[in-house]
C-alpha cells in the first residue's frame, strides 16, 4: 500500500513540475501575433491552392500582416477579398474590379482531327508520358490527354474528351496549378470575357500542321489581315491575340480557314473532321 502511495505522490509533483515548466516556457517563448493577421485570413478564401505563391492561406496571411505581400496578392479572391483585406490592413484598394482570367488550354488536336502515332503503355500521367521519350500523337507539340491538369484542379473545373484537355471558365478559379502541371506547357490564362482564342501551340510549317492534325494553325496570316485593331499576329508560325486590343469583333474567326480560333457566334470551337 505504501509503494502505491508513493508512487502517487511522485506522478503528483511529477505532473506539477512539469506544469510549471510549460508555464514557464510559454512566457520565456511566447510570440505575439498580429490581430491583423487573424483577421486577414478571414477574409482569404481558404483554398489553400497557391496561386499567390505561398504555401496557403495561412502563409498569405502572415505575409500580409508582416507587409510582405499586396493586399490584392490572392488571385482567387479577387477585387471583392482585396477591399476587406484592404480595409483591416487601411491600405486604400483601387476600386477597379480586376478581370477575372481562367484557363485556357491551346490545342484542338482531339482524336478525331490527328492520328496516334506510338502506343503508350506507361503510367497513365501526362509527365510520364513526356519522359518517356515517344511522340504518342501526329503533333507533338499538343495536348497528351491523360488528364494530370484534371488532377491538380482543385475545383474539378478540368476534363479530357476526345483526348483533349477542357477547361469551364465558370469553375476555373485561376490557381494555375494546371498551367505548371502541364509538360507541354499549352495551357494559358485568358480573359473570361474575351471568346476569341487561338486553339493550337503548333510551331510548324503550315504544310506539316496539315499533315499532323487537320485542326491546327497553318500560319497564313488571314487573321492578321482581317483584324482592324492590331489584336493578332502570327508569331513562330503561330497565330497570338492580344487580349487587351481584341474587340470581340469575330473577323479572325470568320476568316481563318483552319477553323483554329474560337468564334463569339456561340462561344463554341468549330471543328473540322479529318475527312474535309
Amino acid at each position: 500500500m505504501n509503494g502505491i502511495v508513493i508512487a502517487t505522490l511522485v506522478l503528483a509533483v511529477a505532473g506539477i513540475l512539469v506544469g510549471i515548466g510549460l508555464v514557464f516556457f510559454n512566457k520565456k517563448f511566447y510570440v505575439a501575433v498580429d490581430e491583423r493577421e487573424t483577421k486577414v485570413r478571414e477574409c482569404l478564401p481558404g483554398n489553400n491552392c497557391g496561386a499567390c505563391g505561398y504555401a496557403g492561406c495561412d502563409a498569405m496571411a502572415a505575409a500580409i500582416a508582416a507587409g510582405e505581400a499586396p493586399v490584392n496578392g490572392c488571385p482567387v479572391g479577387g477585387a471583392p477579398v482585396a477591399a476587406k483585406v484592404g480595409e483591416v490592413m487601411g491600405v486604400a484598394v483601387d476600386g477597379t474590379a480586376e478581370e477575372r482570367k481562367a484557363a485556357f488550354v491551346k490545342c484542338i488536336g482531339s482524336c478525331h482531327v490527328t492520328q496516334q502515332k506510338a502506343n503508350y503503355a506507361g503510367i497513365m500521367d501526362c509527365r510520364a508520358a513526356a519522359l518517356s521519350g515517344l511522340q504518342i500523337w501526329d503533333c507533338e507539340h499538343g495536348c497528351l490527354g491523360f488528364g494530370s491538369c484534371a488532377a491538380v484542379c482543385p475545383e474539378n473545373a478540368i476534363t479530357v474528351k476526345d483526348g483533349v484537355a477542357h477547361v469551364d471558365p465558370d469553375k476555373c478559379i485561376a490557381c494555375g496549378k494546371c498551367i505548371k502541371e502541364c509538360p507541354q506547357k499549352i495551357i494559358e490564362f485568358k480573359p473570361v470575357k474575351n471568346i476569341q482564342a487561338v486553339q493550337c501551340s503548333s510551331t510548324e510549317k503550315g504544310m506539316v500542321v496539315r499533315k499532323q492534325c487537320s485542326a491546327g494553325c497553318i500560319a497564313c496570316h488571314l487573321c492578321e489581315k482581317q483584324c482592324e485593331h492590331d489584336a493578332i499576329h502570327v508569331i513562330n508560325d503561330i497565330a497570338h491575340i492580344d487580349y487587351e486590343k481584341c474587340v470581340g469583333c469575330n473577323k479572325c474567326a470568320e476568316k481563318c480557314p483552319a477553323h483554329v480560333i474560337i468564334s463569339s457566334a456561340d462561344a463554341k470551337p468549330v471543328v473540322k473532321s479529318a475527312a474535309q
